[in-house]
C-alpha cells in the first residue's frame, strides 16, 4: 500500500492549522510597534504562508492543497463553535462575558473576509512556490519563496481589509494599514528565510521527496487528487 502522507507532512499540516487558527484570534487585539499600529496576528500568521511554501515545495501542489483546504475547515470549525458559545447564555456567576464575546463574538463580514481572504492567498502562494519550481528547474528556492508569499499576502490583504472594514473606515487608511501589513508580513518572510531553507533542506532529506508539479491540476477544489 502507498503511504499517502509521511510523519513529516502530518506535523508540518498540524502546525500549519495551528497558527492559522492562532492568528484569528490574536486578531482582536492591536499592538503598537513604534510608530506602527497592526494586529497580533501578525505574530503568527505569516508562519503559515512559511509552512505553505515548504509544503508546496516539498510535496508539491496537491498536498499543499489538501492542508490548505483542512486549514479553511479548522478555521470555520473554530469560528461556528466560539459563536454558538457566545449565543449560550453563561452561568449567572461568571464574570468574563464581555471579554469571551469581544474574542470569539466576530462579526459575520470579519468572519467572511478572512476566510475568503486565506484561500486566496494559500491558494495563490502555493500556485506561485509550484510554477515557479518547475520554471527553474528546482533552483532559487529563496527567491520563489519571496515571490509567492508578496504574492499571496498582497492578495490577501486586498481582500480581508475591503470587506471587513470597507464604508468604516477612510479608504485612504484602509490602503495604508493594507501596505504596511504586507510590508511587515513579507519582511517576517525574508528575516526567517535562513530558518526556512534549512528546514526544506531537512524535510527533503528526511522525508526524501522532492515533487516537481508536472502534469497536475491547480483546480483548488479537487482535494482528492492527492
Amino acid at each position: 500500500m502507498n503511504q499517502k502522507v509521511s510523519v513529516s507532512f502530518m506535523l508540518m499540516g498540524i502546525l500549519f492549522n495551528v497558527c492559522l487558527i492562532t492568528a484569528n484570534l490574536l486578531e482582536t487585539k492591536v499592538i503598537q510597534l513604534g510608530s506602527l499600529t497592526v494586529t497580533a496576528g501578525l505574530l503568527v500568521f505569516p508562519i503559515s504562508y512559511i509552512l505553505n511554501d515548504c509544503i508546496a515545495e516539498v510535496w508539491g501542489f496537491r498536498k499543499a492543497r489538501l492542508i490548505i483546504w483542512s486549514g479553511f475547515l479548522m478555521n470555520f470549525f473554530v469560528v461556528g463553535v466560539g459563536l454558538i458559545a457566545v449565543a449560550l447564555p453563561s452561568a449567572s456567576f461568571w464574570e468574563g462575558e464581555e471579554h469571551f464575546n469581544f474574542v470569539f463574538g466576530m462579526a459575520p463580514r470579519i468572519v467572511a473576509a478572512s476566510l475568503l481572504a486565506f484561500l486566496v492567498g494559500s491558494f495563490l502562494n502555493a500556485y506561485v512556490m509550484s510554477r515557479m519550481k518547475l520554471l527553474n528547474r528546482g533552483r532559487h528556492f529563496a527567491l520563489r519563496a519571496i515571490l509567492s508569499t508578496v504574492a499571496g499576502e498582497t492578495a490577501d490583504s486586498f481582500i480581508f481589509f475591503p470587506i471587513a472594514f470597507g464604508g468604516v473606515i477612510a479608504w485612504r487608511e484602509l490602503l495604508l494599514m493594507m501596505v504596511i501589513q504586507i510590508i511587515l508580513k513579507s519582511t517576517y518572510e525574508v528575516l526567517i528565510l535562513p530558518v526556512t531553507i534549512r528546514v526544506v533542506r531537512a524535510v527533503k532529506r528526511i522525508d526524501g521527496s522532492d515533487v516537481y508539479d508536472e502534469d497536475i491540476s491547480y483546480k483548488v477544489w479537487k482535494v482528492r487528487d492527492l
